[in-house]
């Protein structure tokens, strides 16, 4: 079996968000409003006083504030 390569985030690379009530900085990238991609560091994980407060696992706030930098353009979304 051959396996293909994904190449649709070729070129998109991850985008610096902030929290606005923690100000824990991730890196984000959204493969469609649906879909995003975050990816935590140690210092964000130890910042962050809303991870796991909702069913995904994560921030409410942080997810906010990944919408809206996507909203505003901060952030591409890919199937837009």
């Amino acid at each position: 079996m051959t396996v293909r390569s994904d190449e649709r985030l070729d070129g998109t690379p991850m985008r610096p968000v902030r929290c606005r009530r923690c100000a824990a900085r991730v890196l984000a990238r959204k493969s469609s409003w649906e879909q995003t991609s975050i990816q935590w560091s140690a210092e964000a994980r130890a910042a962050c006083t809303g991870i796991g407060e909702d069913e995904h696992g994560t921030c409410p706030a942080l997810r906010s504030a990944i919408q809206e930098a996507a909203l505003n353009g901060e952030i591409t979304v890919l199937d837009d």
